[in-house]
Formats: C-alpha cells, sequence, structure tokens
C-alpha cells in the first residue's frame, strides 16, 4: 500500500501543496529506492499510506488526505547509503528547534496599492542586510518587521528600491545569506516570535492606517514567510521595489545531512569530490558547492525558485549572484542556463529587473538572447567608476596639491562598453568592499568611504567634502546608483554580519541625534540631491558627453541630457582643497543656466561661508571645450555644483 494518487497528474507541483482536504507531495529523487512523508498528521511514523510513488524520471508522488494548513514534515528518503530523514527542498517555511518543514497555502493579505515597478532607468538600489541593518531586538539579528520600520525613512531619502541580501535559510543566525541550503525558505533567524509581535503589529498598523489600507491581523504576520511578503507590502505601500539576490552559482558550506547535499542518499557523501551529489557539480566555490547545471531537473528547480518568489513574494527584481561562477564553472551549460532563466522570468513578469553580476564585467550578459547570443539579464554591476572614484579619494588624502587620476575617472563615468548607459549598476560601497574582515585570507576588505577621505578623522571638513563629491559623481554619473546602508548619512566603519559578536560594527543610526550634526547633514545632502535626480530626467537619462577635465587643476565637468529633447544638466565638480574662482567651463547654449544644486551649502548647515555663484551664471562667453558658449564659474573646496538652462 503506498500513498493516495487521488489529485496527481502530470502538472502536480513539487513540494507540498495543500488540495482539496489534503496535500499532494513530489519530490525529486532517483537514486532512491524508498521516500515516505512523515508529519504532524501521522505522528511523524512510517505508514504506507505516507509512501510516495515513483516514476520513471524518478519523481516521487502522492496525495496524503487530512494535512492541513500548518501542519509539518520531513521525507524519510532510503538510498544506498541508508535511511534518514530530509528536508523538502521545496519547503517554503521551517520551524524550529528540528528544522520542519511547514505546510502552507501561501495565502496573504496584500494590499493593493496601485504600485508598479519602476522604468529600469528609475532604479536607485539601497542595499541592505537584513539582520544588520537595524538591530532594536539586540543581541538578536534584525527581522524583516525591523526594516518595516525604517521604511518611511527609506521614501524620505528618495531611493525607489532596497536590494536585501540573501534571504534564505542559511546554517545558524548570522550570516552573509550566500551559504543558503533551504532555497524556497525564508530565514527563521529573521522572523519575530509571537510573543513579540504585538509591538510590531500596532507600529505596522499605522503605518498602513496612515495610507488608508486595512491594518493587518496578528496571525497575518506569524512566521517568517508572512513577516517577508509583509516587507514587501509595505515598501510597495511606501513606493519602494524590492530586490532578492539569489544564489544560483552554489549552495552551502556546511549542509548538513538533511539538505539537498546527496538528497537520495546515494553513496559518496564521504567522499564529497565524487561527483554524485544529485544537485552539484564536482566543482567547489566560495565554501560551497556548484550546480548542476548539466541536470534538467536541477536546472528547473532553480529557475522554479526564481519564478516562485517573483509569483509568491511579489518582488520587482532579483540580483543574481556571481552569474560569471555559473558561466565558467558549468561544463559550458551556464551561459545557456542563464538564457533559459532570463527568457522564463521575462515571459513571467515583464517589468521584473534582471540583475547580473559578473566579473570581470561582461557586456554579453545584458544582451539579448537570439541572435546577440546575449544571456538577457537588464542590469550588471560595474566595478570600473568605483575603482576609479575610490583611487581619486585615496589620492586626494595625500597631503600636496599635485594632479589627481580625474581623466581616469572620467574615462570609466561613460559605461559606454554596455549597450545602454542605465545598464550599469554603479556603487561605492556594498556589502563586499566595505565588510569587516573575518580571517587572514579576508584582504580585500576596504575602508568606508570617509575613511577613505580622511583615514585621520572621518568627521573632518576633508572627509565630508570629498565624500559629498564622490556621492554626489554617484547620483549624477550614467547609470543605476546603488548605495550601501549607512553611506547616505557617513557611516565610516566596516559592518558586519556578526551582530552579536561584532557590536561595535553595527549601523550607528544613534548618530542621527547626536549633537554634533555631521551625519545629519550628510544625510540631507544625500537626500536633497537624490531629490535634484528626480527633478532632471537628464540625470536619469542616456545623453552624457565630457566637457573638460584637468587632473593638475582637479576639474572635472561633464553634461547630461535627454536624447532628442535637451533639458541640459552641467555638473562641475572641483577636487582641490582650495575654492577655484574664474574658471571657465563651456556650456552648450548661451544665457543663463541655473545653479540648481552646490554641495558646499552642507557643510555645517547651512554653511555660512558657503562659496558659489549666487544662484546662477550667464554663460555669454565664447565658444569653448566644443561648445557654443562658455562661463565663468566659482567652483568651492572639495564641491560639486549642477547647473540647469530651466
Amino acid at each position: 500500500m503506498s500513498a493516495s494518487m487521488n489529485h496527481i497528474t502530470a502538472e502536480t507541483p513539487m513540494g507540498a501543496n495543500l488540495i482539496s482536504s489534503g496535500a499532494t507531495f513530489r519530490v525529486w529523487a532517483p537514486n532512491a529506492t524508498g521516500v515516505h512523508v512523515r508529519g504532524s498528521f501521522n505522528e511523524f511514523s512510517i505508514r504506507d499510506d505516507g509512501a510516495l510513488v515513483r516514476d520513471d524520471p524518478g519523481y516521487w508522488q502522492g496525495y496524503i488526505p487530512g494535512v492541513r494548513d500548518g501542519d509539518t514534515f520531513k521525507y524519510w528518503v532510503t538510498g544506498p547509503a541508508g535511511s534518514g530523514w530530509k528536508r523538502d527542498p521545496y519547503a517554503r517555511q521551517l520551524r524550529e528547534p528540528n528544522w520542519d518543514c511547514v505546510v502552507t497555502s501561501g495565502t496573504f493579505p496584500w494590499h493593493d496599492t496601485g504600485f508598479k515597478t519602476p522604468a529600469f532607468h528609475n532604479f536607485l538600489i539601497y542595499q541592505l542586510h537584513v539582520g544588520a541593518f537595524y538591530t532594536p531586538r539586540f543581541p538578536k539579528t534584525g527581522a524583516f518587521l525591523d526594516v518595516i520600520e525604517k521604511l518611511p525613512y527609506l521614501k524620505d531619502l528618495g531611493i525607489t528600491a532596497i536590494q536585501l541580501l540573501p534571504v534564505q535559510e542559511f546554517p545558524g543566525d548570522f550570516s552573509l545569506g550566500y551559504n543558503g541550503t533551504d532555497y524556497f525558505s525564508p530565514e527563521m533567524a529573521y522572523c519575530v516570535e509571537d510573543a513579540e509581535l504585538s509591538s510590531y503589529l500596532a507600529a505596522i498598523n499605522a503605518l498602513l492606517v496612515a495610507n488608508t489600507l486595512t491594518p493587518y491581523r496578528l496571525a497575518d504576520l506569524r512566521g517568517e514567510m508572512n513577516q517577508l511578503k509583509a516587507l514587501v507590502d509595505v515598501c510597495h505601500v511606501h513606493g519602494i521595489a524590492v530586490v532578492f539576490d539569489l544564489v544560483f552559482n552554489h549552495a552551502g558550506g556546511d549542509f548538513g545531512d538533511q539538505t539537498i547535499w546527496f538528497f537520495d542518499r546515494q553513496l559518496g557523501i564521504e567522499k564529497p569530490e565524487w561527483w554524485n551529489s544529485l544537485y552539484f557539480s564536482d566543482k567547489t566555490w566560495a565554501g560551497g558547492v556548484v550546480f548542476n547545471f548539466q541536470s534538467d531537473p536541477v536546472r528547473s528547480f532553480l529557475i522554479n525558485n526564481a519564478t516562485f518568489f517573483v509569483d509568491e513574494f511579489h518582488v520587482d527584481g532579483l540580483r543574481f549572484d556571481e552569474v560569471s561562477v555559473i558561466d565558467q564553472n558549468s561544463y559550458g551549460r551556464g551561459w545557456d542556463f542563464c538564457q533559459d532563466l532570463t527568457q522564463t522570468l521575462r515571459s513571467q513578469k515583464p517589468s521584473t529587473l534582471l540583475h547580473a553580476e559578473y566579473w570581470s564585467v561582461n557586456p554579453w550578459v545584458v544582451k539579448e538572447c537570439g541572435d546577440d547570443n546575449g544571456a538577457g539579464f537588464h542590469t550588471t554591476m560595474t566595478d570600473g567608476p568605483r575603482i576609479a572614484i575610490r583611487d581619486l579619494l585615496k589620492a586626494a588624502s595625500t597631503p600636496g596639491v599635485g594632479a589627481l587620476p580625474l581623466t581616469r575617472v572620467a574615462e570609466q563615468m561613460s559605461i559606454g562598453y554596455l549597450r545602454d548607459r542605465w545598464r550599469g549598476v554603479n556603487s561605492l560601497e556594498n556589502h563586499d568592499l566595505v565588510m569587516q574582515p573575518k580571517g587572514a585570507e579576508d584582504h580585500n576588505r576596504m575602508p568606508r568611504i570617509p575613511r577613505l577621505a580622511d583615514n585621520s578623522n572621518p568627521h573632518s571638513w576633508y572627509a565630508t567634502s570629498r565624500s559629498r563629491v564622490a556621492s554626489g559623481l554617484l547620483l549624477t554619473m550614467p547609470g543605476i546608483p546603488m548605495l550601501f546602508m549607512g553611506e547616505e548619512f557617513l557611516e565610516d566603519k566596516q559592518w558586519s554580519d556578526d551582530v552579536k559578536g561584532r557590536p561595535e560594527l553595527r549601523i550607528f543610526w544613534s548618530g542621527l541625534d547626536s549633537p554634533n550634526p555631521t551625519m545629519r547633514d550628510f544625510l540631507r545632502f544625500t537626500r536633497e540631491l537624490i531629490a535634484v535626480r528626480w527633478q532632471y530626467p537628464a540625470l536619469r537619462s542616456e545623453g552624457y558627453a565630457l566637457i573638460h577635465v584637468h587632473d593638475e587643476n582637479r576639474v572635472l565637468a561633464f553634461q547630461r541630457w535627454i536624447p532628442g529633447v535637451g533639458d541640459d544638466v552641467i555638473v562641475v565638480l572641483n577636487f582641490s582643497n582650495q575654492t577655484i574662482y574664474g574658471y571657465e567651463i563651456g556650456f552648450p547654449t548661451s544665457g543663463y543656466w541655473r545653479e540648481a544644486f552646490n554641495s558646499d551649502v552642507y557643510e555645517r548647515w547651512v554653511n555660512p561661508g558657503v562659496q558659489g555663484n549666487s544662484g546662477g551664471v550667464y554663460a555669454n562667453g565664447p565658444p569653448r571645450h566644443g561648445l557654443q558658449s562658455s562661463a565663468v564659474l566659482t567652483v568651492p573646496a572639495n564641491a560639486i555644483l549642477l547647473f540647469t538652462s530651466r
């Protein structure tokens, strides 16, 4: 006797799915000789009516009546290496203390706000780690619901999307998230337990009521799955898109014997260099194991995971970690996997941003599939502008008045090697670069921008003014800008995913309440420059041209415009420690140009000694720098200026 085959068809989905007063179960285990479902509905015992039935391709399936929403289970898998517990690879939620799989309907009271994913060129991304971003429950990690508390702040900042570091279940409570083991289950450490929910419920419902929306019930927020959905939902209420970070190049590290590692209990787990682990190849990466991209079921598993998050969690974008590893460590099948992945997602929800990390930057990753044989992603990370700007900051922090490598910055800013400039996602900081080193081998970690600008005092005038210029470049140059948590208010120390072990590295939110206004002033600068970015579409457009760069004078100027329309913006920066008077810069048209932004005003706001151009300049000088007119400018020390013709 075995489980019923009622409700089992060729379209029966993987995992546990509630249907008709019970649930269907389907799992891939081609090397297994038996698979039983053991759960709270059968006292976790081995019973004949819990024995799944195998089909020819090696899928085990069956229907078990009486299974209800919230029941827990695991598979008991028998294979060549014996019998043992295995978690469902498609489990949507896990429950401690035994990491049991939870059967769930996935229903959630989403609010219909009419939110639409921004056009891709209008993304302005804020990258954060859920566990370290905001930690009011310290020494516990931050939680999905903690991030919700900061959404009014992020909306006010002006970002259009948050990018969460991986949130799928990983071993332990502290991790970057790139060692996931349970790909469909949100991380349990980011979940608020039932006993703590009441206070969160009141605060979150206040946000909903303020937007004339129906409050949540307590039951709506139980469990990590619903709490992650609530985060996405309330982000959309605030006009903020959500990007998930998916790790398809490798998994695990410390798998444990109940994971997808040697899932059907085949021989070879004692010698994992054997290519015999079902989901994985014999290649390793970053302490984990690379997926077997030659296997159709493995490819389907990963593509199903991506489509699951788009459908189930209503996410607006997916960032794919180290696509270069998929391409280069897949025995020739990684590129066409990426094509299958992107084409599936594009057909499912065309508005979903598909963002690739590929090193070294490969322009083909954002080309179309088909005739171009591209990978089909929309955007890719860049590193040229980041490296050039950080090198510029380092050189500027050295005493002296010599030349600075501004020409190198100018060369990298155009990102002309991509088929559209907006396809490059630029950053000055990210989770990898500015993380606290964990060991001697962790040699690629770097200081945060204020420390790079002035290592002796990250809140000095030198640090704050240079940091404003660097951030100003990020927010006005071509491409999509990405900020890392705390960057917007001059966070100067590296961060750690181990909140409990390194509490001194938590994001310094209390600095915004300090009597010293430095961090508040920098936050104002960031917020108001972002507002200028939204005010002038040229800063989000394809139009870009270098006007002037002079390494010895430490001056750089460039032009942004909307092709076919105009609405030009001229950006001028001075990276010297002295104000420059009477500097001639070419302008595309004659007439009055308003000084729309001056970073010097934010030094001890409002800077009583601000230098600038009294609100604007007349471009009535002779042709210069290849443009039809010119203006004589005052360019403050370590400052960035924006001029507009309207």
